[in-house]
């Protein structure tokens, strides 16, 4: 056995997100989200559910943050809805929507839990999707003035602070795969547009946050990079990874951090007419310094090389290595998290949050005792709350953790089926009861680490990557 303990100032937390939780759609008034519309399209979510009602936190959030208190959390990341504070995506912000998180982040202060909140998880404005939504350079700008409203009225008291979640995910799986919303399929060229436009967005939002809120607030990001590992130890196999991280990491780092796309990616694009179209000084509204990088993480991506493909390599399917799959049919391996943070902290060198991880388990119930006893959530915990305690002792700067997620919600395209949650909610009573995870968690955050035996595995591509300067 062996003790990982972590630091008494390290940031405990757990995460949710506004469509997830909150409900109350059409009150206080809410604009319609693409999430909204999209749940209304026959076949689409499972189960035909939608976020209407959720977990009715809209409602029940001081029940909610009595729960954080009884965890122990000292950190909460929450999203804030853009069509509570603009229903319509522009304009002057609804007085209600704003009166809700204000209410919100007192009373986590009030707790002593630190805000740490989102502007966008995922909810656009339906009126703004009418007008091309991403695929609309002025989208942009309308996510600078919400950001700057949002920040007039909050930026006093909450001093962690993230413009986007997971720019890969909503774009990668709303307009590349059509399974989330805003449900479309779109061109290649269009999507690389769309990239551009969120990391124009993500720029200009960053230069309203950094110009309202208090000094010592901390702005970033939280992105879903590619949990690369290598399928063999061999030089081929390190060369293939190393593609991958270029395709699907550096492409949204390097505008961020250095102001340009990846040369080569940006060279291959541009002789099949998919790059995209820039204006004027965009590399430098998108390059805006940053505190920290949230980086969010729950499966590997195993590649190795393939001369035949057009980028030289493939992703193997999720059972490659033969470990255990979540219900989200999500492989669980640690060390390419371990890997991820430490790569992370090589190539970017900014302090680093653990917004998201987790597991699902779709079977998630109160039993005869009227307990919910989920020992896979342990132990998937366990493991990765190991993997970032080897991150750091491996020289990552990370500085918190925040599990996905606080209780179980409606998890998109899944709508109900899928339980992430701490905390298991009954849809049909909203009766919220603590699991035995939650329980596990709360001594861990008592007693800053735990003890467990989690051997540390390690990839020749990342030692090979320490010593070429990676």
């Amino acid at each position: 056995m062996q003790r990982y303990a972590f630091p008494d100032n390290f940031l405990w937390g757990a995460a949710t997100a506004a469509y997830q939780i909150e409900g109350a759609v059409q009150e206080d008034g809410r604009g319609d989200s693409i999430w909204d519309a999209y749940c209304r399209k026959p076949g689409a979510v499972q189960g035909g559910s939608s976020g209407a009602v959720a977990c009715d936190h809209y409602h029940r959030w001081p029940e909610d943050q009595a729960l954080m208190s009884g965890l122990g959390l000292t950190s909460y990341r929450f999203s804030i809805a853009w069509p509570r504070i603009q229903p319509l995506g522009k304009g002057p912000g609804l007085e209600a929507g704003l009166g809700f998180y204000d209410r919100m982040v007192d009373g986590l202060l009030q707790r002593g839990i630190a805000p740490n909140a989102t502007l966008y998880h995922w909810d656009l404005p339906t009126a703004l999707e009418d007008h091309g939504g991403w695929r609309n350079r002025d989208t942009a700008y309308r996510f600078q003035d919400y950001a700057a409203q949002v920040a007039k009225r909050l930026g006093d008291r909450v001093a962690l602070w993230a413009t986007f979640n997971e720019p890969q995910a909503f774009v990668g799986c709303g307009h590349v795969g059509g399974f989330h919303a805003p449900g479309r399929k779109d061109p290649d060229q269009v999507v690389r547009q769309i990239m551009h436009h969120v990391l124009l967005a993500h720029g200009l939002g960053m230069q309203a946050l950094r110009g309202t809120v208090r000094k010592d607030a901390k702005l970033g990001i939280v992105m879903a990079p590619t949990l690369v590992w290598p399928a063999a130890e061999t030089p081929l196999h390190f060369a293939a990874a190393e593609a991958c991280w270029t395709e699907d990491n550096e492409w949204w780092m390097q505008p961020m951090l250095h102001g340009c796309y990846p040369e080569l990616v940006r060279r291959r694009l541009a002789a099949q007419g998919h790059a995209p179209v820039m204006v004027n000084d965009d590399m430098a509204q998108i390059q805006q310094p940053m505190d920290y990088l949230g980086v969010n993480g729950y499966f590997p991506i195993k590649v190795e090389p393939d001369p035949g493909a057009p980028l030289g390599f493939r992703r193997l399917p999720q059972s490659a290595r033969n470990e255990p799959l979540t219900s989200m049919r999500w492989e669980v391996f640690a060390p390419a998290f371990r890997s991820l943070l430490v790569q992370h902290h090589r190539r970017y060198g900014l302090p680093l949050y653990v917004t998201e991880n987790g597991l699902s388990i779709a079977g998630d119930a109160p039993g005869p005792d009227g307990l919910v006893h989920d020992p896979r959530r342990i132990d998937f915990m366990q493991k990765h709350l190991a993997a970032v305690h080897q991150a750091r002792q491996a020289g990552a700067d990370i500085r918190g953790y925040y599990h996905w997620s606080l209780m179980d919600n409606f998890e998109w395209a899944e709508g109900y089926r899928q339980r992430f949650g701490l905390i298991h909610v009954d849809y049909a009573t909203q009766k919220r009861t603590p699991k035995d995870s939650y329980h596990w968690y709360r001594r861990v955050i008592e007693e800053h680490g735990f003890d467990a035996a989690v051997p540390e595995v390690v990839s020749a591509w990342e030692k090979e990557g320490e010593t070429s300067g990676l």
